[in-house]
């Protein structure tokens, strides 16, 4: 197996998370050296999580509105694609023992990569892969992520902003071209009945992520076009979500798989991860 990116994707409750973990167990068993990353890594060496841009005209601005926060904003920022990046966790770190208004953290919040122009979040995404590429190249591992490479694009572009499949589609074929020098393979987790999945995934997960979830995908772009209300909305939502993704997987040009998940039987689920791994 000559991969050095092994990417994991799939709808909510489908089982990236497991599949993620029982494919990295397989790896070490057979010795060779990974790193997972799996959903919300604020240390993920290809995605932002939690990461805040500012142009270099607004992190102006934010320094002379916040004097007193001034060294720790220049302690963070990482300059990128025209202006600055602040890692969200590393301020909150710093932060921590000082009085900060709640009007600092709504300016941080509101600059988040994932609340900006679709345009300025595929260049600082696209940057971000592209310098994980130039360095995984150089390392001898395998790295697994969780749902960042389709997942994400299909959010911020279908999702949010309700932006057509042709320019969704695009996007993940970008991230594509740049990882291609490292053999990625895709492993596509499936569920024959959506609904029954997201539903199993609501009633497993604490309140605040079935709630936060369903008003993300009610109330943003694509919601408010089809005018989509509740759990049954959602659904509706994860279902045309499923057929971009579905055309995404079928029009991409590298090794990958689908892997039928529906019966959550992790025995089994384990012996066909392991039988796909033989062929590679």
């Amino acid at each position: 197996m000559n991969t050095k990116l092994i990417l994991i994707e799939g709808l909510p409750g489908s089982g990236k998370s497991t599949t993620a973990g029982v494919i990295n167990d397989i790896l070490k068993e057979l010795k060779i050296e990974t790193r997972l990353y799996l959903e919300g890594n604020v240390e993920h060496p290809a995605d932002y999580e939690g990461g805040s841009y500012y142009s270099k005209t607004e992190f102006a601005q934010l320094m002379e509105q916040y004097k007193e926060f001034k060294p720790i904003l220049v302690k963070h920022a990482i300059e990128r694609c025209g202006g600055f990046i602040l890692p969200q966790y590393k301020l909150k770190q710093d932060l921590a023992d000082k009085m900060v208004p709640d009007s600092f953290w709504d300016d941080i919040w509101n600059h988040d990569i994932y609340e900006l122009p679709l345009e300025k979040n595929i260049e600082l995404i696209t940057d971000k892969w592209q310098r994980f590429v130039d360095q995984a190249m150089t390392e001898n591992q395998t790295y697994i992520f969780e749902c960042c490479f389709i997942q994400n694009p299909v959010t911020i572009g279908m999702i949010k902003y309700g932006a057509s499949h042709e320019v969704v589609m695009n996007y993940v074929k970008q991230l594509a071209a740049i990882i291609e020098p490292l053999n990625p393979v895709l492993l596509y987790v499936d569920q024959q009945d959506l609904s029954r999945s997201f539903k199993k995934a609501v009633q497993e997960r604490p309140k605040e992520w079935s709630t936060g979830f369903m008003d993300y995908y009610n109330n943003q772009g694509y919601g408010k076009i089809h005018d989509v209300q509740g759990i049954e909305g959602t659904i509706a939502v994860l279902e045309a979500r499923e057929q971009l993704e579905s055309s995404i997987f079928n029009a991409l040009d590298m090794e990958k798989f689908k892997i039928d998940n529906s019966s959550f039987e992790i025995d089994s689920y384990k012996k066909g991860i392991m039988e796909m791994f033989r062929i590679l």
